[in-house]
């Protein structure tokens, strides 16, 4: 994946360190990928009418990582507070749907696997958001 590479290149200043903006980047990707094939997933269980609130918190949370990791990989006429809000709905989307695949992931791998996606994604983020601070 070229993300390391396009932000390594980037040729003006960028004010956070390039291997911990990657990292979330990625991260961010990583885990969209894993809401939208998780709900997905959700969608072909059987029992899929007890998985409504896990499919509707995969796909918020998988939009809002895409938005995110957009927004993160882009740098010309930076605004710090509008990459600040978009972590911050980023640790919440992602708690939130690591909670809910949570309670379903003894039942369901594609859940357990979307579960750890999150709070790495999570984690990721909030060390990026500290370090904005």
């Amino acid at each position: 994946m070229p993300v390391r590479e396009m932000i390594k290149t980037y040729p003006a200043q960028i004010n956070l360190n390039r291997e911990r903006l990657a990292d979330a980047v990625l991260a961010l990707i990583d885990c969209a990928q894993a809401c939208t094939a998780c709900a997905d997933a959700c969608l072909s269980e059987e029992q899929v009418g007890e998985l409504r609130k896990c499919v509707r918190t995969n796909l918020d949370c998988a939009d809002i990582c895409q938005a995110t990791a957009r927004v993160l990989s882009r740098h010309t006429g930076y605004d710090a507070n509008i990459s600040r809000a978009l972590l911050e709905a980023c640790i919440t989307a992602c708690r939130s749907c690591a909670d809910e695949c949570g309670r379903h992931a003894e039942m369901h791998e594609h859940c357990r696997i979307c579960a750890e996606r999150c709070r790495a994604c999570e984690q990721t983020c909030r060390s990026l958001l500290e370090a904005m601070s």
